[in-house]
């Protein structure tokens, strides 16, 4: 499963590349009024696609027994939808005064306005034999709060810079994310059955709609002559983007294994990952309707699909260290508990 897992996400990578080199060849396909008709399939069949997807997908009975653990779930979303934007904001006030492309540098902003995936953070937690649980909850109750709170972030560090009304951008939202979502939890309650036994590959549908709105986007920065994207600042960008995901884990750990801090070590890798990841599903669709018509959408998205790969990449590259201090930081957490014991006992 692991190997499959592996492959889907290589896979989706090369993806990426070819959606984004298939943009730069014939862009006219999947501009808006174009054969595709993005306007359309993309802002809302391809939107609404992914999030029924997601809906019939998410076990929302595997999420009761993390209910309870509340300072754990009120550190992750607080860290992820208000620390993360918040400090982010605050470096680009440096970055501003640097060469870097402005619009990457917005791009940026939006990264840290996104909420954790649904995926990436749970496969990488259960790699290290973290809190899988919490893991699950927290990725899944962040993407419930990332349609309600992600936008507003984007309206409060950006402005939306289309003419879309706030109301109109919301009402889109809730059409295309919030109902299907809702439609899919209730389908998925009719058919488990049929779902635990068949497994559908609802992660290559997921990813398969998300290559489509993402060819698309670059098709409307390939047919604008206006854009032009130097070299420098892409290759500043990725090395800010390794250096904020590094700062961030680093940050998330010293914060949750301070003393009396009251997590467990299989509670700090969940909040190591949930924290510190940002989910591309939610993002390029949330970036295409609140900045629908913009001329430089696929620069500002440019960031959130470098963030995808490097903390996929990133995790998977720190998963034996952070298993190797959970089982060390666990057994001297037992032995201490035994001799406390022990000592009561006598």
């Amino acid at each position: 499963m692991r190997l499959l897992e592996r492959m889907r996400k290589e896979w989706f990578m090369i993806g990426i590349v070819l959606a984004i080199a298939g943009a730069k060849l014939e862009p006219s396909i999947g501009v808006n009024g174009g054969p595709l008709k993005p306007e359309i399939t993309v802002s809302y069949i391809a939107v609404a696609t992914i999030f029924f997807n997601s809906g019939l997908s998410l076990k929302t009975e595997e999420l009761t027994s993390a209910l309870v653990h509340i300072k754990l779930h009120l550190f992750i979303q607080i860290f992820t939808l208000a620390f993360f934007p918040a400090t982010i904001w605050l470096f680009l006030q440096l970055l501003s005064i640097t060469p870097i492309n402005e619009w990457l540098l917005k791009g940026l902003q939006t990264v840290g306005c996104m909420p954790p995936p649904v995926s990436s953070a749970v496969i990488l937690t259960k790699a290290v034999g973290g809190n899988e649980a919490a893991a699950i909850f927290n990725s899944a109750f962040g993407s419930f709060l990332g349609i309600v709170i992600t936008p507003l972030l984007l309206l409060l560090f950006l402005g939306s810079s289309s003419s879309v009304p706030f109301t109109s951008i919301f009402s889109q939202l809730f059409m295309t994310v919030v109902v299907p979502l809702i439609i899919g939890q209730i389908v998925r309650r009719y058919i488990k059955d049929w779902l635990e036994r068949k497994k559908p590959p609802f992660g290559a549908i997921s990813s398969s709609v998300l290559l489509m709105i993402i060819y698309t986007t670059f098709c409307d920065t390939f047919s604008n002559p206006n854009i032009d994207l130097d070299k420098f600042s892409l290759i500043l960008i990725l090395f800010i983007i390794f250096s904020i995901q590094l700062s961030f884990m680093l940050l998330t750990f010293l914060f949750s294994t301070r003393n009396n801090s009251g997590f467990t070590p299989a509670d700090t890798v969940a909040i190591i990952f949930c924290s510190t990841h940002k989910s591309l599903t939610l993002g390029i669709p949330m970036l295409k309707i609140v900045f629908a018509g913009h001329e430089h959408l696929s620069l500002i998205s440019v960031p959130l699909l470098i963030y995808h790969p490097v903390q996929i990449l990133l995790g998977s590259v720190l998963v034996p260290t952070i298993k190797s201090w959970m089982v060390s930081r666990q057994k001297i957490l037992s032995s201490s508990e035994h001799h406390v014991v022990l000592s009561y006992r006598e």
